[in-house]
């Protein structure tokens, strides 16, 4: 019995790490968003004219590989991001490397 308790507890532990990284990852997402270059991705993206980001994931024009391409190597107006993205207050704070700092961004984004 005690054996079986301990067991269910550990896999409760790990599922709710799990959650709490999944939380940490959005709202550095989030924080990323908000605050890219001083005034946040939504500047630019969330204006009609403009890609449309959360969009473009949705409908699957915009995967990930693609997503962090651009960001590192700009595209049409828009800036390389990702030196940008990696003074992210947030971003330095969890010691997040590239990759983690693109999937917490893109996971916002997406659902966003």
């Amino acid at each position: 019995m005690r054996k079986s308790f301990g067991i269910v507890a550990g896999a409760v532990l790990i599922a709710l790490s799990g959650a709490a990284v999944a939380d940490e990852q959005l709202e550095i997402g989030q924080k990323i968003y908000e605050r890219a270059f001083g005034r946040g991705c939504g500047t630019c993206h969330d204006i009609a004219s403009n890609p449309q980001l959360t969009a473009n994931i949705k409908a699957g024009t915009l995967d990930r590989a693609k997503f962090e391409q651009i960001l590192r190597d700009g595209k049409g107006g828009m800036p390389k991001a990702i030196d940008e993205i990696m003074k992210n207050k947030a971003v330095v704070k969890a010691s997040y490397t590239e990759e983690l700092a693109v999937d917490a961004l893109y996971k916002y984004v997406s659902e966003k």
